[in-house]
């Protein structure tokens, strides 16, 4: 009996203990597995981070500009968005539909920008930039991207108030983009932050055209900016050179003469000109104003002015392109320029007035154009445009545009017969543009 009362007492004693060591194994594990779990997590969490890190230097922006539009006439040609069809004088259009990703590692950049339409697809921007690390003041940048000439080029569509870029600008540098490279000079600190300067080699063909000789175009800009911020304005501006070579897919070149009484063309060479090359040359000066006016908003003032020589065709001063062209070329001195006014009123509306003249021919008059013995064209004669617009910001990703291009052109000599005839008076072509644009 007093053994089996001992056993009793001894089976009381031990089972908490034996209690007690079960539960320590237990929450042991349980540490191991949440320890494991937690490992796990950082695991997780550090990838997470890397990847969140990598899609931080990613932005994707863009914008879609629907538009409708109406012209005087049936087949008006036009700069605001191409000429209408033969037999309509309006149109609904996609003038654009912009999509772009910037994928920006701090001294490093790679933009790639597409462009869809009712047209199809096309490519505005796809470059590499690189900035070195120790001022971050001087970038090269590779690909297709703006020409670095003057301000309108690379005014983002997006902001611009006037729905298209001047005439002026559409005929010499078609698309705006290039391919080539270019350095960039921009210091950040002391006098010489009020500078910059860009300058590139560019094939100098077409918008993202394939090179067809031996030949590059140097395209630059010299850059100022002077601000006066206690008098709330703001002056930039610039000086810009375009210096290069056009090949002659045609053994005729002509170039004008100024000796004879009756302005025309004549034969740069009596022997083939075939293949050999002739310059395309730009000079430009701009300047923009920017004042805050008490009570009305922010103002302004923009305006540019280009001389220089371009080589065409016998109807047309665009932009000459040998791989596409096969007829004669023509040589032109030009000068065009404009003014642009913009005036915020208040936080959601902008009144604004461009006027802007493209003189393909310098050299001539209206009254040349036309005139007995003259084998001048529709190509020299000179245009001017008035446009009138009002914008309404409806948030800060949408925006209308109500737009009135009004175009004059000159009066040439009453004696001129044919295509030319037309020219005598005012050709209808002015053009309303009801545009509707969504940025993101």
């Amino acid at each position: 009996m007093k053994t089996f009362l001992l056993f009793l007492i001894f089976l009381t004693l031990s089972t908490p203990l034996f209690s007690q060591d079960t539960t320590n194994i237990a929450t042991d594990d349980e540490l191991g597995e949440v320890k494991g779990a937690l490992d796990g997590m950082n695991e997780t969490m550090l990838e997470m981070k890397t990847t969140l890190d990598a899609l931080k230097k990613i932005k994707v922006s863009g914008y879609i500009q629907a538009q409708f539009q109406i012209a005087d006439t049936a087949g008006a040609k036009s700069f605001a968005g191409g000429d209408f069809p033969a037999f309509s004088d309006s149109r609904f259009q996609v003038r654009r539909g912009r999509v772009k990703v910037n994928y920006d590692n701090d001294l490093t950049q790679a933009v790639l920008q597409i462009d869809v339409t009712q047209g199809g697809v096309g490519i505005k921007d796809a470059y590499v930039s690189i900035k070195e690390p120790w001022l971050r003041t001087i970038g090269l940048t590779a690909g297709v991207f703006d020409r670095p000439f003057g301000f309108e080029i690379s005014y983002s569509s997006s902001s611009r108030e006037t729905p298209e870029r001047s005439r002026m600008y559409q005929t010499l540098f078609p698309g705006e983009r290039e391919l080539g490279a270019k350095i960039e000079v921009a210091p950040e600190l002391g006098s010489l932050s009020y500078f910059n300067l860009k300058a590139g080699i560019f094939n100098g063909v077409q918008p993202n055209a394939n090179e067809n000789d031996n030949n590059k175009d140097f395209i630059g800009r010299l850059g100022f900016t002077l601000p006066f911020e206690e008098e709330n304005l703001a002056i930039d501006g610039g000086f810009s050179l375009y210096s290069g070579k056009v090949l002659s897919n045609n053994s005729k070149v002509y170039e004008f003469d100024n000796s004879s009484a009756t302005k025309s063309y004549k034969l740069h060479s009596a022997t083939s000109d075939s293949l050999n090359a002739f310059g395309r040359t730009y000079y430009g000066f701009d300047v923009q104003t920017y004042y805050d006016l008490p009570v009305l908003g922010g103002m302004s003032l923009r305006g540019e002015y280009i001389t220089g020589k371009q080589p065409g065709t016998s109807s047309s001063s665009q932009f000459y392109n040998p791989a596409t062209s096969t007829s004669a070329l023509y040589l032109r001195n030009f000068s065009g320029w404009y003014l642009n006014y913009i005036q915020n009123i208040g936080l959601q509306h902008q009144f604004m007035l461009k006027y802007d003249v493209y003189d393909p021919n310098s050299d001539v008059e209206g009254n040349d154009i036309g005139a007995s013995g003259s084998n001048l064209t529709s190509g020299d004669v000179k245009f001017s445009t008035l446009g009138l617009g009002w914008i309404y910001h409806w948030d800060q990703n949408v925006k209308f545009v109500l737009y009135y291009d009004m175009v004059s052109n000159e009066k040439i000599n009453s004696s001129a017969t044919g295509s030319l005839s037309s020219f005598k008076d005012d050709v209808k072509d002015n053009v309303f543009t009801l545009r509707a644009q969504y940025k993101f």
